[in-house]
């Protein structure tokens, strides 16, 4: 086993004992993506969860993207490639079948759409929307070799294709859009982060219920905000609506209106 194989299979085992991963089928699926296919070329600038800053790495070996760490993308943006562990937790709780269309709202360079792309199989599909026109591009770049994945430069908030297993947004927005409620099929989900202006929030965890929904807080984040996130204080006193009413027990309602659920 080459270093940066042995380097990826500690990363997997971290991932699973720190979030307690119950999916076989996304260990495999992180274990089988190289992260450093993702990335321009090394030395990265990395930071742990609790970080401040970027620190740059000594080299540009691989063995350096086998923690659970953020590398930038663009550190003047404080954009960055999100944590690993995190967001394996956020997939996690999906539930990611064989067979299922996923929807991905801001792909970034591609490296979770890959391990989705192998959680779905030759079978399922995976839809990478991506608003930055020059990520987008890299990501179709990186995708290449991943039949099941479609790459388009777009907005996921005015369109995101047919009905969707599974939708997860990897941005910060001030509500669930409608549009990605209408677009789940029967007992599809979607994992939106719902946060201030600060950046701070929490993710919310979407089940298509019958006739309604039902919205759950599953986790504290800070997230790059979205494209089209409103910006005053209404907005976010909205995803503060959202946040505290979601977090106190499961939220039931058929609709929204005006940013907030209505049974309507």
């Amino acid at each position: 086993m080459s270093d940066a194989a042995a380097a990826r299979a500690r990363y997997v085992a971290l991932i699973a004992r720190r979030e307690r991963i119950s999916s076989p089928r996304l260990l495999a699926a992180l274990g089988a993506v190289p992260r450093e296919d993702f990335l321009a070329k090394g030395p990265w600038r990395i930071k742990s969860e609790t970080a401040r800053s970027y620190r740059l790495t000594p080299d540009a070996d691989p063995v350096h993207l086998y923690d659970n760490v953020l590398v930038a993308i663009d550190a003047r943006r404080k954009l960055d490639t999100g944590l690993p562990s995190l967001w394996a937790h956020f997939v996690d709780l999906l539930h990611v079948g064989e067979k299922d269309r996923v929807v991905q709202i801001g792909c970034g360079l591609g490296y979770f759409s890959a391990v989705l792309s192998k959680m779905v199989g030759p079978r399922g599909r995976v839809q990478a929307i991506e608003c930055d026109e020059r990520l987008a591009a890299r990501a179709a770049t990186n995708l290449r070799a991943y039949g099941n994945v479609e790459v388009v430069h777009g907005d996921g908030c005015r369109h995101v294709g047919e009905p969707a297993d599974v939708i997860i947004v990897h941005a910060g927005f001030s509500q669930p859009h409608p549009l990605w409620l209408q677009s789940l099929r029967p007992r599809g989900r979607l994992l939106v982060p719902l946060t201030q202006r600060d950046r701070e929030g929490a993710a919310l965890k979407i089940t298509r219920r019958g006739k309604g929904f039902e919205a759950e807080a599953v986790q504290q984040i800070r997230i790059f905000p979205g494209r089209g996130r409103g910006t005053t204080a209404l907005d976010d006193r909205v995803a503060d609506w959202w946040q505290r009413a979601s977090v106190l027990a499961p939220l039931r309602f058929r609709g929204i209106e005006q940013g907030l659920p209505s049974d309507g």
